[in-house]
């Protein structure tokens, strides 16, 4: 009767909405939910923010931070997904929604998920373009491994290259392969090798096994790294069905460890066959090269002439040049005679006082012209010769050596070299001064 009296009981709005969410969060602690995100969201916080809905119905969902770091693959609108967690009531608005711990992927592995979302991810950013990929060095005398020192992975490479080319150095590196940590660790070991080593070629490598197994070496920031690194990558990770992210990023992927091996070292077998066979083309052109040489300095030491004949020929046209200028003087001193007794015999003839005294003037400044005249001809003749001497001079080899040049000799065949590559160290050389010659043994060829 005392309850009819007081009446109904009346909620306050917030000691309602406290009870429902006692009732609510008491009735379902642990949840599992399928359906479909929609309105996905990810604010500052870092929280994830997203409605689950099917055919009939929808449901506010988050999930914070703590949990959502853990998550290997982003979600995405659209994407259908099993989710585990706890219905919670969120007081202030007077709503419920699902407080998430645990989501996935239905269809497909949230692992195949996240390993396809970063791939698609890297693959925009141009990390997997192959123009940007380094090319291995033929030969690589140093390798560093960053790899499990215990693993498998390591012996079968290491057999292969002891096989193979025993005279490589190889530095082992050694990481997690797997595990909490183990990206981490591989990227810290790429960044020590970039900086304190000095290897030609780094091999990321370990054994098979499933994608969880893997998945060190599919993180983004491993992709990073093996693009930032300065010596070329090869990546050889599982076998050869398994694809990683730090495979497609590579400058190189192998498909085991072996394979990595191989294609960093060839046999030294075959590389001694190669190199005397190149040995025996080298010899093989040079001898021929030599028998076209010696041809060629035969055919032209016929077409060369001697020296000595030119100036012979220059001293006889020099003879032959004095001779004519001495007979023209002659003439010309033997026609000034006649046209002077001429003269002479005219003056007896007629014999006027004033007309000989004139004549005799007249004769004497012929005379002095002529001598006059003879005197500039023998000066031009003088000067014309000493210019034909001087060029001779020039001419003269031995001149040449007078200003500091050589002519360097082999011995002791005492051929004219003129070419540095025709001579090898420890050889020895007649070098011909202006004054004297030198035996020389060469210490050092420059080409």
């Amino acid at each position: 009767m005392q309850l009819e009296d007081q009446g109904p009981r009346i909620y306050t709005v917030s000691s309602l909405t406290e009870q429902i969410k006692d009732l609510l969060e008491g009735h379902f602690e642990f949840v599992w939910v399928e359906g479909e995100i929609s309105n996905f969201r990810v604010p500052t916080s870092g929280h994830f923010y997203m409605v689950l809905k099917d055919e009939g119905a929808q449901i506010r969902a988050v999930m914070f931070r703590p949990q959502a770091r853990f998550l290997r693959f982003m979600p995405e609108d659209g994407m259908k997904v099993l989710a585990q967690g706890r219905v919670g009531v969120y007081q202030p608005r007077g709503e419920y929604q699902l407080i998430l711990d645990y989501l996935e992927p239905l269809g497909i592995g949230a692992l195949a998920l996240a390993f396809e979302q970063l791939k698609k991810k890297l693959a925009a950013q141009g990390i997997f373009v192959e123009g940007i990929k380094r090319p291995l060095p033929y030969l690589p005398r140093r390798v560093a491994v960053i790899t499990s020192p215990t693993g498998a992975a390591i012996r079968d490479f290491l057999k292969v290259i002891r096989r193979r080319f025993a005279n490589i150095e190889i530095i082992i590196v050694p990481v997690k392969v797997q595990g909490e940590g183990a990206t981490a660790e591989i990227v810290q070991a790429l960044e020590v090798v970039n900086r304190e080593l000095d290897v030609d070629v780094i091999v990321l490598t370990r054994g098979g096994g499933s994608l969880e197994d893997l998945w060190a070496f599919n993180g983004e920031e491993l992709a990073l790294a093996i693009r930032a690194s300065r010596i070329p990558v090869v990546s050889a990770v599982g076998h050869e069905i398994d694809v990683t992210i730090s495979d497609l990023a590579a400058d190189l992927r192998a498909p085991t460890p072996s394979a990595a091996a191989e294609i960093l070292v060839v046999e030294k077998e075959s590389l001694e066959e190669r190199l005397a066979t190149l040995r025996n083309r080298i010899h093989s052109a040079m001898r021929s090269s030599l028998a076209r040489i010696d041809q060629r300095l035969e055919f032209l030491s016929k077409g060369l002439r001697d020296p000595r004949k030119g100036l012979a020929d220059a001293w006889m046209r020099l003879d032959e040049l004095n001779g004519r200028i001495q007979r023209r003087m002659e003439l010309t001193i033997k026609e000034s005679r006649k046209r002077l007794l001429a003269e002479e015999r005219t003056l007896i003839l007629h014999s006027p006082a004033q007309l000989i005294s004139a004549l005799a003037d007249r004769l004497g400044f012929q005379r002095r012209s002529l001598v006059m005249i003879a005197g500039k001809r023998l000066r031009d003749f003088r000067v014309a010769l000493e210019r034909f001497e001087g060029k001779l001079k020039d001419l003269s080899p031995l001149n040449i050596l007078k200003r500091g040049y050589s002519i360097t000799r082999t011995l002791p065949e005492m051929l004219i070299l003129r070419d540095a590559s025709k001579i090898r160290e420890g050889d020895k050389v007649n070098v011909r001064l202006s004054k004297g010659g030198l035996d020389c043994v060469v210490e050092k060829v420059i080409k």
